[in-house]
């Protein structure tokens, strides 16, 4: 079992960044490929980037250039920088983990974290 934390959300301008975290706890992370969604609202939720085991990355076109996914095994964390911020990217970003390789399909990933809003303002 795996148990996943998101932080850094909040409130930020247009043009602005955050940086997103999420903490693991549970089992070894380092064989896991861990996602990060997101989900606006009246909106399906959206693969945004993941990251597999060897740090290999994929990101959505809507972000790629602007948001970086890296990992940290030591620490059980993967963060998500997020830089030029737009309104379009307000949403509630969710952490999620598989055992292997990974897509950018949610239904690929076992487990999610409880989700941490990002609300960008123009």
């Amino acid at each position: 079992q795996v148990q996943l934390v998101e932080s850094g959300g909040g409130l930020v301008q247009a043009g602005g960044s955050l940086r997103l975290s999420c903490a693991a706890s549970g089992r070894v992370f380092s064989s896991y490929t861990v996602g990060w969604f997101r989900q606006a609202p009246g909106k399906e939720r959206e693969f945004v980037a993941r990251i597999g085991w060897f740090s290999d990355t994929y990101y959505a076109d809507s972000v790629k250039g602007r948001f970086t996914i890296s990992r940290d095994n030591a620490k059980n964390t993967v963060d998500l920088q997020m830089n030029s911020l737009q309104p379009e990217d307000t949403a509630v970003y969710y952490c999620a983990a598989r055992r292997g390789v990974g897509g950018p399909s949610s239904k690929e990933y076992d487990y999610w974290g409880q989700g941490t809003q990002v609300t960008v303002s123009s």
